[in-house]
């Protein structure tokens, strides 16, 4: 099942080391307002090779994936990102 990607403005944060992190996303509701939501955690499953994830996206090497939890009207949500470096857009799957 391939679930609809939406864009999405992602603040990361970037270690010394040059590792790379989201720390909050933001996104627009139904009405156009934006809608700011912190990571509460997250789990990096980047460079693990070229294969279709679990939501049927379909990934190579270079894409920066990640697995994040927020929490939207009180509830946890965990939602994908994705990012590809030659790219400009993050994507999202839906919550």
């Amino acid at each position: 099942m391939k679930e609809e990607l939406s864009a999405v403005d992602v603040i990361c944060q970037h270690t010394r080391d040059g590792v790379m992190y989201p720390i909050k996303i933001r996104v627009a509701d139904e009405d156009g307002e934006y809608q700011t939501y912190r990571i509460k955690s997250f789990r990096d499953l980047s460079h693990q090779g070229t294969r279709e994830m679990p939501d049927g996206v379909f990934v190579t090497n270079r894409t920066m994936v990640y697995e994040c939890d927020i929490i939207v009207f009180g509830k946890q949500r965990m939602i994908r990102l994705y990012y590809e470096p030659n790219g400009t857009v993050w994507k999202m799957t839906p919550f």
